[in-house]
């Protein structure tokens, strides 16, 4: 199996939230882990959501980067734009929720995607990926 982070769980992974045991169980599960090459700058924009202060966004982006070191990175390259648009045109998504999908659907099967993203995880579901979310 392989398995798809999004930057929710990319960021989950390293903050004190009940998500985050979820990431970590299947990381632990999965020695595949891949993601989106969108994923590092969603990540990290969250830093700055998730704490005001300096010193604690700098060592979560620091997390954040040495965890993206050890994923395989899905190209945003023209398959994957046209097959995020041709999912925006069947689903209510937002463009970096289609991206996520896009990418995780170029990866072979059974897909473990790790979100915590309400828009993604119907369509996930949908594209009949395994769905690991809060």
């Amino acid at each position: 199996m392989t398995l798809y982070l999004d930057a929710s769980a990319l960021v989950a992974l390293h903050i004190d939230v009940a998500e985050r045991g979820l990431v970590r169980e299947a990381m632990d599960s999965d020695p595949d882990w891949c993601t989106s090459a969108l994923t590092l700058v969603e990540a990290l924009a969250l830093v700055d959501r998730v704490t005001e202060e300096p010193v604690l966004r700098i060592d979560l982006e620091d997390q954040v980067r040495l965890s993206w070191d050890r994923l395989a990175i899905v190209p945003t390259d023209q398959a994957c734009l046209d097959r995020a648009a041709h999912l925006m045109r069947d689903q209510p998504l937002r463009l970096s929720d289609a991206l996520h999908l896009a990418a995780a659907d170029r990866l072979p099967r059974p897909v473990r995607f790790v979100t915590f993203d309400p828009a993604q995880i119907i369509v996930a579901l949908s594209m009949e990926f395994d769905v690991v979310s809060s």
